[in-house]
């Protein structure tokens, strides 16, 4: 399995984009793949193909739109595990022993 995390903004279309975000966002829910929004970007756990597809339907989403599209992407790929967005931030925890403020 493997988690994307992605940031993806439509350069050209002022300094708000929270409207381009929720395209993104509807998008992302709307494929079925489990997701954490954060207000730096969005965490994504799929398989490899379908993190990509779904890249790919966002940014084809953008390009219709603007001319300039700036995307961040970065990828933590684990043989046979899942559950990595909740199980990463748990074993975190484990360590420190207490739970810790979740965005």
């Amino acid at each position: 399995m493997t988690l994307m995390e992605f940031t993806m903004i439509p350069l050209d279309k002022g300094s708000s984009f929270s409207k381009y975000v929720a395209q993104t966002l509807d998008i992302v829910d709307r494929s079925g793949l489990a997701y954490r929004l954060t207000p730096m970007g969005t965490i994504v756990e799929g398989e490899w193909s379908e993190l990509l597809t779904l890249l790919d339907r966002c940014f084809a989403n953008f390009e219709g739109q603007s001319d300039r599209i700036s995307l961040s992407v970065k990828f933590d790929y684990r043989r046979d595990t899942a559950g990595r967005l909740e199980s990463k931030v748990r074993s975190v925890e484990q360590e420190l022993g207490r739970s810790l403020e979740r965005a």
